[in-house]
C-alpha cells in the first residue's frame, strides 16, 4: 500500500495537509500565527479508508506554522498515548521554527504543550539537478560533527560558526582539499531533543543522535533551512567533495514510556515502534535509547524512503550512513534479514538506487551484530579491523595475521554471501569512543564530566598511554604518542577498502580521555583549530596523496594472490612462512602490491609498505629486480633508497619500484 502526499503540500488555492494514524479516533490540524505562539485555528481532519487523515485549507501559504493534535485513548499500559493537549510535530515536516527543548511537561497527561513544541513550517518543494555521486567506494570519508567542527574556527564569521553553512567557508574547503577528502559525512543534522537526564546535569546533546522527526533540519545547525544545506552541498561539490548524511532511523527522542510525546508517539505509537508482543505497554529497546522504530511497518518504510528521497532531490547529497542499521532489516518475528523489505526499498528506489549507502552493522538487539551481512550495495563500518589495528599497534601478541587481513580488506568477512569485493569502511576512531590521540594517551576512559560517575562509555578501548595517563609535558612521551598516531594513520590509508577519519584526528585533537562525549557541547568536543598539530595534518595529506597515487589502495576487489597482486614478505625480503605468521612477537613485515602509479602514467609498478611496530629501528631488505631500483616515497618526491632500509621505530614507510 502507498500512502501518498503525506505532510503539507501547497496547492493553487492553499494547502493540503495529510497524516497517517490507524489508532487515533480523530486528528486535528492546528494553525498558528507568524510567531508560532498563538493557535489561530483548529480543524478536524477526515479519515480515509487508508487511515490517512486529510484536510484542505484555502489561503495557507509558504511559511505558515502548523502542528497536529490527536484524539483517542490514553493508556500507556496498552501502548496508547493519545492526548489532545499535546501538540504533535508533522513527521513529514521539512523545516521547524525552533529547536526542541526538553521539559518534563512534555510527558504530563493533559498539559498543553503548544508553548513547548516547535511548529512545522509549510515549505514549497525545491529540487536540484541530480548528478551521480562524487564519492566512490575506496575513497576517503571525513566524519564531521557540524557544530563542534566549526564552533571555534577563527576564519569563520562568528554568526556562522556552528552551522552547516560554515562548512562552505573557503578556509574549511581548503583544509578538506589539503587532506584529500573525497566526502564529508555529516553527523546527524535533523532536529533532535536532549535526553531527559541531561538538563539536571547541566548538559545537552551536542551530536544529534536523538532525533524527533526524520526530515526537518535542526534550526541550530541550519538557520537557513534546507536551502542552507543545499548551498553547502553545492559548494563542496564544486570543490570535488561529496556529502554523506548520517541519519538515525532506529529510535526517536520520545524514548521509553516515560519520555516526551512529540510526534510519532502521539500519532500512532503502536504502529511506529516495536512493542513487546505480550506487553504493548513495554517498548522494545534494541537501541539503548528507550524505543525502537518499527522499520518493517509499511508506513514507516515509506517515511524512511521519502526522507532519503527528500535529501537527494532537495539537496543533492551523495548518500547516507545509517546509525544502528540492523534495525532497518529487523522484525520481531524473523529478526534481521539482508533481504528485508525496507532494505530492498532503499536500494531499488529510482532516486536512491545509485546513492552511497553505509551501515553501522550493529545494535544491542537480538542478533544485533551483523558485520558482513548487509546487502552488496551497502558499505559497512568495520569494527573488527579497527580493533585489530589497535591491538597490533598496542603490541599485543599474535596479531600479524589479523593485521594483514585488515590491510587486505577483510575478505573473510565480506566474501560471505558470494561477495567478490570488500565493503569495509576502515577506521581507527570515530565520534563514539576515544579520539585517535586519546587512544595513545589514556589507558582508561575518563568520563567524569558526563555526570554518571564514569560508568558510561566503553570500558575496553584497546588503548595505551605511552607512559603517562593523559596530559603530560614529557617530550619523549609526547613524541612517542605522535609517532604512534602517524604510524596508525599510515596503516589506515594503506588498507584496502574505504577509509574514514573523524574530523580533528588529523591534528591530534583530544577529549581529555572522554570516550562518550555526546553530551559535551563545549570545549571538550569543540575543535581547537589553533592547537592543531600541523605535522600530523601534513602527514594525513601525505598518506592520502599516496592512496590517490597508487590505484591498488583504492580498489575494492579482493586480492587473488596471483600474478603478484599482493605478496607478504618478512623483513629479509623473503615470502612470509607459516613460522613467520605464527611468531607471536613479529614486529616487522612488508605488504608488496602490484599497482598502477598515476605519476608514471598509470603503468604498473610495485609498492612496498614496510611496517615496524617495534621499539627499536629495524633493517629491511627489499627484493631486487634487474633494471629497477627502490625509491622511498616522500611528500616532496621520491628519493633513492639505501640498502638495507633502516626503518625507524614505530613507523610505516612506503617504497616504490622504478626503472633505472
Amino acid at each position: 500500500m502507498a500512502f501518498t502526499s503525506l505532510g503539507a503540500n501547497l496547492t493553487d488555492s492553499g494547502c493540503d495537509f495529510a497524516i497517517w494514524s490507524k489508532h487515533a479516533s480523530r486528528m486535528n490540524l492546528c494553525l498558528f500565527d507568524a510567531s508560532g505562539k498563538k493557535e489561530i485555528s483548529r480543524l478536524p481532519m477526515v479519515r480515509g479508508s487508508d487511515d490517512v487523515h486529510r484536510v484542505s485549507v484555502d489561503g495557507v501559504r509558504r511559511g505558515t506554522r502548523y502542528g497536529f493534535r490527536a484524539e483517542g485513548v490514553y493508556s500507556p499500559d496498552h501502548g496508547l498515548w493519545y492526548d489532545a493537549a499535546k501538540l504533535l510535530v508533522d513527521p513529514y515536516a521539512k523545516e521547524l521554527d525552533r529547536p526542541f527543548t526538553y521539559s518534563k511537561r512534555l510527558s504530563e497527561f493533559g498539559y498543553d504543550t503548544a508553548n513547548l513544541v516547535p511548529k512545522a513550517i509549510v515549505t514549497a518543494p525545491e529540487t536540484v539537478d541530480i548528478k551521480a555521486p562524487l564519492f566512490r567506494p575506496g575513497g576517503f570519508i571525513y566524519e564531521v560533527a557540524v557544530r563542534p567542527f566549526t564552533k571555534l574556527h577563527p576564519d569563520i564569521p562568528e554568526r556562522k560558526r556552528g552551522t552547516i553553512g560554515a562548512l562552505a567557508h573557503p578556509s574549511v574547503v581548503d583544509h578538506l582539499l589539503k587532506l584529500g577528502v573525497d566526502a564529508v559525512e555529516l553527523m546527524p543534522i535533523t532536529a533532535w531533543i536532549d535526553e531527559r537526564h541531561l538538563p539536571p546535569l547541566g548538559l545537552k546533546n551536542g551530536w544529534g543522535y536523538n532525533p524527533v522527526t526524520f526530515m526537518a533540519l535542526d534550526p541550530r545547525l541550519a538557520p537557513g533551512g534546507v536551502a542552507e544545506l543545499r548551498q553547502t552541498v553545492a559548494t563542496l561539490r564544486e570543490a570535488g567533495i561529496g556529502v554523506i548524511l548520517d541519519l538515525v532511523f532506529n529510535h526517536t527522542g520520545e524514548s521509553d514510556r516515560h519520555g516526551p510525546t512529540l510526534s510519532l508517539r502521539g500519532i500512532d505509537s503502536l504502529c511506529s515502534f516495536f512493542h513487546a508482543p505480550d506487553n504493548p505497554g513495554l517498548l522494545v529497546n534494541d537501541t539503548g535509547c528507550g524505543n525502537t522504530v518499527a522499520c518493517d511497518a509499511p508506513i514507516i518504510r515509506q517515511m524512511i524512503v521519502d526522507s532519503l528521497r527528500h535529501f537527494v532531490l532537495a539537496t543533492g547529497v551523495d548518500g547516507f550512513r545509517f546509525d544502528l542499521a540492523p534495525i532497518l532489516g529487523r522484525d520481531l518475528q524473523v529478526g534481521f534479514s539482508r533481504d528485508a523489505e525496507t532494505l530492498k526499498a532503499i536500494q531499488t528506489d529510482n532516486v536512491l538506487s545509485d546513492r552511497v549507502l553505509i551501515a553501522e552493522p550493529w545494535d544491542i538487539g537480538p542478533g544485533g551484530y551483523q558485520l558482513g551481512n548487509f546487502p552488496e550495495k551497502f558499505l559497512e563500518w568495520n569494527d573488527r579491523a579497527r580493533d585489530d589495528m589497535r591491538l597490533y599497534w598496542r603490541g599485543d601478541r599474535s596479531m600479524t595475521g589479523a593485521m594483514a587481513t585488515a590491510l587486505a580488506g577483510s575478505s573473510p568477512i565480506f566474501s560471505r554471501n558470494g561477495g567478490r569485493q570488500t565493503r569495509s569502511v576502515n577506521f581507527l576512531a570515530a565520534h563514539d569512543g576515544f579520539t585517535l590521540m586519546d587512544l595513545v594517551s589514556y589507558e582508561r576512559k575518563h568520563n567524569e564530566a558526563n555526570g554518571e560517575e564514569n560508568r558510561d562509555g566503553h570500558n575496553e578501548n584497546h588503548s595505551w598511554n605511552n607512559g603517562a595517563e593523559g596530559e603530560t609535558t614529557n617530550r619523549s612521551i609526547l613524541k612517542n604518542r605522535r609517532d604512534d598516531v602517524m604510524a596508525m594513520l599510515s596503516t589506515l590509508f594503506a588498507s584496502r577498502g574505504t577509509v574514514m577519519l573523524t574530523a580533528g584526528d588529523e591534528g591530534g585533537r583530544t577529549q581529555n580521555g572522554n570516550n562518550n562525549a555526546y553530551a559535551q557541547d563545549n570545549e571538550i568536543t569543540w575543535l581547537n583549530w589553533e592547537a592543531m598539530d600541523e605535522r600530523l595534518v601534513d602527514h594525513v595529506a601525505f598518506v592520502s596523496a599516496i592512496r590517490k597515487r597508487f590505484a591498488a589502495l583504492r580498489e575494492t576487489t579482493f586480492f587473488s594472490g596471483e600474478d603478484g597482486d599482493i605478496e607478504w614478505l618478512n623483513r629479509h625480503g623473503q615470502p612470509m612462512t607459516v613460522a613467520d605468521w605464527e611468531t607471536p612477537d613479529l614486529d616487522g613485515f612488508v605488504m608488496l602490491l602490484r599497482t598502477p602509479d598515476i605519476k608514471a602514467a598509470m603503468t604498473d609498478t610495485r609498492l612496498a609498505i614496510l611496517v615496524n611496530r617495534g621499539r627499536e629501528p629495524m633493517e629491511f631488505n627489499l627484493p631486487d629486480r634487474d633494471g629497477t631500483r627502490w625509491m622511498q616515497v616522500f611528500a616532496r618526491g621520491d628519493r633513492p633508497a639505501r640498502t638495507p632500509v633502516v626503518l625507524a621505530r614505530r613507523t610505516v614507510a612506503f617504497y616504490t619500484e622504478q626503472e633505472l
